[in-house]
């Protein structure tokens, strides 16, 4: 799967993507617009769950199911819809029951909330508030953790 920060995402098939050589271009797996980049690309598996994030905070989970396998090169599916209050989408994690995800920010702010907490929504939805941002604060990143275990052996 591959994640734009457009807000929409491409589920192919690995054997769309052929091998080839160190030196060779590759193939195209998602047509992006000028302005868009591709953040994130994502090897699935059909038990779990992706969570989305926003450069304003908001973020929601939907299942791979959602997301129907296509040939490579199209603009793809909306993954999660675009407006003025979310901004352009930032990340795009695999998550499993249990794991917990950190939030970034570009002023170093760092939150951690249980994957659990997210509610798990359509693929073509807003998505709720995951962090609260100071003003021209925007979250940069997320990264999915397991839930430390204690360390008794001290």
């Amino acid at each position: 799967m591959l994640f734009s920060s457009g807000g929409k995402a491409i589920r192919i098939k690995e054997s769309d993507v052929r091998a080839m050589g160190r030196t060779a271009r590759g193939v195209r797996g998602i047509k992006l617009k000028k302005e868009e980049q591709l953040i994130s690309l994502i090897i699935p598996s059909e038990s779990s769950e992706i969570l989305l994030s926003s450069e304003n905070g908001y973020g929601k989970r939907s299942k791979i199911a959602d997301y129907s396998i296509i040939g490579r090169g199209g603009q793809g599916v909306i993954c999660m819809k675009g407006s003025t209050r979310n901004g352009k989408l930032v990340g795009a994690i695999e998550i499993s029951s249990g794991d917990e995800v950190i939030l970034i920010s570009d002023q170093g702010t760092l939150v951690r909330i249980s994957s659990n907490e997210v509610s798990l929504q359509g693929r073509n939805t807003l998505g709720i508030k995951l962090i609260s941002l100071a003003d021209e604060e925007k979250l940069v990143g997320i990264a999915a953790v397991n839930e430390l275990e204690d360390d008794t052996d001290n």
